[in-house]
């Protein structure tokens, strides 16, 4: 009876010791991660309707929406992921499968950022060598307007070539800055789930020699 209870109340130090390990910033790894990728999912989703609205003509790498869509879905598996694996039982199918799919989404958003910071980058730089002029409501653009033969950007239904020259501008420079902040925690999320969750995961051979022993990793 004695050994059972001291078993029982190490088991519930253990537990204390297992949760206050997962925190951070005095929150949940999960929630901590989650509520950020929701956030900068949302921002880059609604800021990239607001630039689809300057213009019909944007295409749909120059207006990231579906990047930030994407972080939502990540987010919402990550509030999952805090329901779910704080559980004294840790060995069901469910919390393996979401642990999975979070780490494998957190590593997809990764590279989903980095690519939007690319296709942002790219149109940033061409709109700073622009030279526009109105046709009717649309604005036409080219890099070089004394080349007769150079490539024409158009932005139908503009009105205004301001939108295209300044404000399309400041939009891609904040889509790149909320991308690079989404693909850091994204980074990180996946980094802390790996280090944390799959350090079970097999990472190399054990090799032991048989005089002395002792095993050493390889």
């Amino acid at each position: 009876m004695m050994g059972s209870q001291k078993e029982r109340e190490m088991g519930q130090a253990d537990g204390v010791v297992s949760e206050e390990a997962h925190k951070c910033c005095g929150c949940r790894f999960p929630l901590l991660v989650a509520l950020l990728q929701l956030l900068f999912g949302a921002a880059i989703a609604v800021l990239a309707f607001i630039m689809a609205a300057i213009s019909p003509s944007l295409l749909a790498r120059e207006t990231p929406h579906w990047a930030g869509i994407i972080l939502c879905v990540v987010s919402l598996l990550g509030f999952v992921l805090y329901l779910i694996t704080y559980r004294a039982d840790e060995r069901t199918s469910m919390q393996f499968i979401v642990k999975v799919l979070y780490f494998l989404l957190c590593s997809g958003g990764l590279v989903i950022s980095v690519l939007v910071i690319a296709f942002q980058g790219h149109h940033f730089s061409l709109a700073n060598g622009f030279s526009c002029r109105e046709q009717g409501e649309d604005c036409v653009c080219t890099l070089d307007p004394l080349d007769p033969i150079a490539r024409t950007f158009t932005y139908e239904a503009v009105g205004d070539c301001s939108a295209v020259m300044d404000t399309l501008k400041i939009y891609f420079l904040l889509q790149m800055v909320l991308n690079l902040a989404a693909a850091l925690v994204c980074a990180v999320g996946a980094f802390v789930m790996w280090k944390h969750r799959y350090q079970v995961f097999f990472a190399g051979l054990q090799v032991g020699s048989l005089s002395t022993q002792h095993w050493q990793k390889v």
